[in-house]
């Protein structure tokens, strides 16, 4: 079952990967509270989820970009 979350993670954006790294939190536990809040607010949640998943590959692709603050 690990492997599969593993597979699952890394082909998707890693939202709640980042997030539950960030707060201290499993990614699991974090995954299942959007899942619960986009049940409860008619998923309004998954907005938030995509906005921060486009957030995210733009800062990955900034820091690939530049290596230092000197490359310009």
């Amino acid at each position: 079952m690990h492997r599969i979350t593993d597979f699952i993670e890394k082909q998707s954006f890693g939202v709640c990967k980042a997030i539950g790294d960030r707060v201290g939190f499993s990614s699991s536990s974090v995954r299942l509270s959007f899942v619960y809040a986009s049940f409860f607010t008619f998923g309004s949640p998954i907005v938030l989820y995509f906005a921060l998943a486009f957030w995210r590959n733009v800062r990955h692709a900034m820091r690939q970009q530049r290596s230092t603050v000197w490359d310009l």
